[in-house]
């Protein structure tokens, strides 16, 4: 599916695609874990884990860029989303502000295409409705504002994807 050619849902697996960067659901260490974070360090291969390592980890709602290595991606952009505590303790901005810190590092480094998983709803357990209107907002929004490339939503599974859908005809 697309919207205005620029922001496309996409049932993938994201380290298989070639974009000018990914974006990964990162702990605050950057240095791997579960979910679309391990399988990104995987795929990216030891390079990764090293300039990680460099980096000295990333607060939540921020964003941190590394090359892809073994990608075909060429960048990765890690960013580290809220664990979900309720809805009380500022979740939605933080989510918000990943998007945001994302978006800024792809306009710095001249990205014009840029896939994110859905960030924060596997282990950190944000609920997947609200996260996916969040993201489709953000990524409106820095359409409007900038008019930048192309933004794929990944969804690895059915339920991610049908989530998205209903989040872009909200919008």
């Amino acid at each position: 599916m697309k919207i205005g050619q620029k922001i496309k849902l996409l049932m993938a697996d994201i380290t298989t695609l070639k974009v000018d960067a990914i974006v990964n659901a990162a702990n605050s260490s950057l240095l791997g874990g579960g979910g679309v974070d391990g399988a990104i360090h995987k795929a990216a291969g030891p390079e990764l884990l090293g300039e990680c390592r460099q980096i000295g980890g990333c607060p939540v709602g921020e964003a941190r860029i590394t090359r892809g290595y073994r990608l075909p991606a060429r960048f990765v952009i890690h960013t580290v989303g809220p664990v979900w505590r309720g809805g009380s303790e500022g979740e939605d901005q933080l989510l918000a502000r990943c998007y945001q810190s994302c978006f800024a590092l792809a306009e710095k480094y001249e990205i014009k295409s840029i896939a994110f998983p859905a960030i924060s709803t596997g282990a950190y357990g944000f609920p997947i409705e609200r996260a996916c209107r969040i993201a489709i907002w953000e990524m409106r929004r820095n359409l409007e504002d900038k008019n930048a490339g192309d933004i794929i939503a990944v969804c690895f599974n059915h339920r991610t994807f049908k989530c998205y859908q209903e989040a872009l005809q909200e919008f």
